[in-house]
């Protein structure tokens, strides 16, 4: 199956966006304006979803003509792309996003034909099917691993090799019951925060000098 690497799902989807010359400011024109000012770290509207790996939106006005052999060919109106790589499926995705997300959901797609909201989250999720593309090819990095279990790695990873910088050269008893602390603190330390600020989250070691 095209959209999907493993355990990870890759989802392609283009949503017309309306067209109304009678407007002050065109459609596409908001859009750009409020994708613009979304948060990109953890207080990202995806952040929320635990099972994403990344996001991205972006306002197509048109196609680029790349010269002979190809055709010239345009778009008949200004397309929303969305692409987003998650863990798990996708029905359960898109229903997540309509109950969990669903002010920034209805402040994005309201710009587009056709869509129905999110108050009723089965007719969210066959409009998004009915905009979605097939993603033939993509790039999953870790395509038999969670989010939470990605993050989790990445947690131990970081503190690890904080711990070892801090503790080059000591005796190997001291090292032994340091260790055993890092570890400890290491299994109470809260799972990374999504989007980015895990220095926050990881356990740092100080040397001791008793």
């Amino acid at each position: 199956m095209g959209n999907v690497s493993g355990g990870t799902y890759g989802l392609t989807i283009l949503s017309p966006i309306i067209e109304d010359d009678r407007l002050d400011i065109c459609h596409s024109m908001e859009l750009r304006w409020y994708l613009s000012q979304l948060p990109r770290d953890y207080r990202s509207p995806f952040a929320q979803l635990s099972s994403t790996y990344l996001a991205r939106l972006v306002v197509m006005d048109d196609v680029v003509f790349v010269g002979h052999p190809a055709c010239q060919e345009h778009l008949k109106s200004r397309y929303l792309i969305f692409e987003t790589n998650f863990d798990g499926d996708l029905d359960t995705y898109l229903r997540r996003m309509a109950t969990e997300t669903q002010e920034f959901v209805n402040a994005v797609w309201k710009h587009c034909v056709g869509f129905p909201g999110t108050a009723d989250p089965g007719a969210f999720i066959g409009y998004m099917k009915k905009c979605q593309i097939e993603t033939t090819f993509f790039f999953a990095d870790v395509n038999d691993r969670t989010v939470e279990a990605t993050l989790d790695a990445l947690k131990t990873q970081s503190a690890l090799a904080h711990f070892m910088e801090k503790h080059q050269g000591m005796p190997a008893a001291w090292l032994q019951r340091e260790f055993g602390e890092f570890l400890e603190k290491l299994r109470q330390a809260p799972a990374l925060r999504r989007g980015g600020e895990e220095s926050r989250d990881i356990p740092q070691e100080k040397r001791r000098h008793d």
